[in-house]
């Protein structure tokens, strides 16, 4: 299935002489968001008189963010990553002891460090994968009347494993009355999004995007709001930052706009502008039903090679990321890099990634110099 409009060539000139598979560690950007830079810069020329197209670009922002998570504008923050957006979930929330704040065993360090330091007062307890899955029926046990915050990716970034989230958000409601975060750093762009009943959304901006570095993407719903305002210093989430009473009391707005708690990063902001318009007009549906059959024939490949597979053989449950492990993962990796040929690897695992803008012939070419490496090991 092709896409209505996209041209390879003429969007992704870099993509001719390499195969790139690394789209969960840094998405390749378009044209348009380099122009959308270079435009920044002519604006930021403007000084002052820049700012009028810089809040222009953020409008923007709020508007294709709040399009993608299913929410108003009036429910989308934007600060620098997603990293900043959950130390400021876990400011909002003012844990007590005695609270208990569920993470898993398959999420990036960002979602689950904050409750891990000492400064939570709350009891952390692990959802712990199976087989590479996270199954509702091991969460269940889990929940109870002191659960404040579930957080979970929908996608993993270690194995690519998507979660069963409607079944998720179901067994939450029915056994507590916990608060859902849920990481869609790994899915926006890649794959269509249902976040109904979600509470928070977040999700950083250099992957499956295809923007720049600098910005995290809060969702928070109205309904929400007053119980996750993020009581944080700065200057940009305050009602009241440079009134008569501004050294008397501070006044935050509540909700996703506490998250913005100082000067937007703009050249980010024109970024992931540019980015999101640029998916939306080619579509998540179609990008998603374009791109399946890739991850197919490589999965179908890997399995036919002598390698320890970490996604789950469930289909459903894909979502652009195969995963696997192999005691020469180092060399691995350095000989396919020799050839061009991009993924991840860290700590003996490799990690491959597939956006629209790959094909068939990259998954091939992967496919071959893997055998190939395996052979020589």
């Amino acid at each position: 299935m092709s896409l209505p409009g996209f041209s390879r060539s003429r969007d992704f000139p870099t993509l001719d002489d390499q195969t790139y598979l690394n789209t969960a560690a840094e998405g390749i950007p378009p044209q348009v968001v380099l122009e959308a830079l270079a435009q920044y810069g002519q604006d930021k020329l403007l000084g002052m008189d820049g700012r009028i197209p810089h809040e222009q670009q953020r409008n923007e922002v709020l508007q294709q963010t709040a399009r993608a998570y299913g929410l108003s504008p009036e429910e989308i923050g934007v600060c620098s990553c997603s990293s900043e957006a959950y130390n400021l979930l876990a400011l909002a929330m003012e844990l007590v002891p005695g609270d208990e704040v569920i993470v898993n065993d398959l999420d990036f360090p960002t979602g689950i460090t904050p409750w891990l330091q000492p400064t939570c007062a709350a009891t952390v307890r692990v959802w712990k994968s199976r087989q590479g899955a996270l199954r509702v029926e091991d969460l269940i046990p889990l929940l109870n009347r002191q659960t404040r915050l579930l957080t979970v990716s929908l996608v993993s970034f270690y194995n690519g494993f998507m979660i069963p989230l409607r079944h998720m958000i179901d067994a939450i409601r029915r056994h507590s009355s916990a608060l859902i975060a849920l990481d869609v750093t790994q899915a926006l762009g890649r794959v269509p999004l249902d976040t109904t009943d979600v509470d928070v959304i977040i999700s950083s901006t250099h992957k499956w995007i295809l923007a720049s570095h600098g910005g995290g993407l809060v969702g928070v719903r109205n309904r929400c709001a007053d119980r996750l305002t993020a009581r944080a210093g700065g200057w940009y989430h305050l009602h009241n930052a440079f009134d008569a009473d501004r050294l008397d009391r501070v006044v935050t707005r509540p909700g996703a706009a506490s998250f913005s708690v100082g000067m937007p990063n703009y050249p980010a902001i024109y970024a992931i502008s540019a980015a999101l318009k640029y998916l939306h007009g080619l579509g998540i549906d179609a990008i998603h039903h374009s791109t399946q059959h890739l991850v197919q024939a490589c999965w179908e490949g890997l399995q036919q090679l002598d390698i320890e597979m970490l996604t789950p053989n469930e289909p459903d449950a894909w979502a652009g990321i195969l995963a696997f492990r192999h005691p020469q993962a180092d060399r691995i990796h350095r000989r396919l890099h020799e050839q061009r040929i991009h993924i991840m690897h860290q700590a003996g695992r490799l990690r491959v990634a597939i956006h629209f803008y790959n094909t068939m012939d990259d998954v091939h070419r992967f496919l071959l110099a893997l055998q190939q490496a395996l052979q020589e090991s």
